[in-house]
């Protein structure tokens, strides 16, 4: 042992929490364990994260702070209910949870604060768990678990790309374009990521920052207008390849990505060096921002092909 437990396990107060966390933080991590005596599952998760934080000889240090007597920090920290485990390191909070947890998640808590722990595959497990998930029906219980896999692998861009869609789905373009513009540089080139910035360019909310939005409201409040504009004119002139491009654009930015396709097909299959080929164009673009997985992509690309090499 490189210390004693005494020394790597401890109570604290609100008079001694800046030096036994957030300075002690600065050499050595350290997780805080807020809890009452009177709360059952604290004392369950007690004794096993003492246990898990021991075996670590060291690495990591625990302190342990009974909100009873000190409601005062538990309210500066936002506890709202116990236990609640914080994780600090270099005097800022990295990591946390409330409620109990087995034993085999808190060696991977651990693990992540002394970075013994394999966090791209930790969040690989969660991004298949997430997608099970979706495919469920369950959008809430994908959209945490998708949120979790960012926290400890912020480079994996299937679980960026995946909750920026969720975003998308519930007209949260802010929260998606935020979420796309703190994707760590090695993974602005993932396929998943690129696919979705341009999922949300098509949607119009790409590169506007809030008070463009602002500016642009009453553009979208007439984006429906727009769209029976552009259809009127297709059922009117059905051959009208430049409206049954701006329909298809129109489509997109409404996310119905299937339906702009088809106008583009049709268009293709009319004449598909019109305007430069601007409906083969788009309809690339409509392919990348669905993504190569999806079964809109797969079956636009089965009848592009067929038009093209009948």
């Amino acid at each position: 042992m490189t210390d004693t437990t005494t020394d790597i396990i401890k109570d604290t107060d609100t008079n001694n929490f800046m030096a036994d966390v957030i300075e002690m933080s600065k050499t050595v991590p350290v997780i805080v364990d807020f809890w009452a005596p009177w709360c059952g599952p604290c004392k369950q998760l007690m004794p096993v994260l003492e246990r898990v934080v021991s075996a670590q000889d060291g690495k990591v240090k625990m302190v342990k702070v009974n909100i009873d007597e000190n409601q005062e920090l538990a309210g500066q920290m936002r506890v709202q209910s116990i236990p609640a485990v914080f994780a600090f390191k270099d005097g800022q909070p990295v990591d946390g949870f409330m409620g109990g947890q087995p034993e085999s998640e808190l060696k991977k808590f651990v693990a992540r604060l002394t970075g013994e722990a394999d966090t791209g595959e930790e969040a690989e497990a969660l991004f298949t768990r997430a997608m099970e998930t979706l495919q469920s029906g369950d959008i809430g219980g994908a959209a945490q678990d998708l949120a979790q896999a960012i926290h400890i692998h912020p480079a994996h861009g299937g679980a960026r790309a995946a909750l920026a869609r969720i975003y998308m789905e519930s007209e949260g373009f802010d929260e998606a374009r935020a979420l796309l513009a703190d994707t760590p540089e090695e993974a602005l080139s993932d396929p998943d990521i690129v696919s979705a910035q341009t999922a949300l360019d098509l949607r119009g909310g790409g590169q506007a920052d809030a008070e463009e939005e602002a500016e642009d409201a009453p553009e979208a409040l007439a984006e429906n207008t727009a769209l029976t504009a552009a259809l009127s004119k297709v059922e009117a002139h059905p051959d009208d390849l430049d409206a049954r491009l701006e329909a298809a654009k129109a489509l997109a930015a409404t996310g119905d990505n299937g339906a702009a396709m088809e106008h583009c097909l049709y268009a293709v299959a009319k004449n598909r060096a019109h305007d430069d080929q601007a409906a083969r164009k788009f309809l690339l673009t409509l392919f990348q921002a669905e993504g190569s997985d999806s079964e809109i992509t797969r079956a636009g690309r089965a009848k592009l092909s067929s038009i093209l090499f009948a």
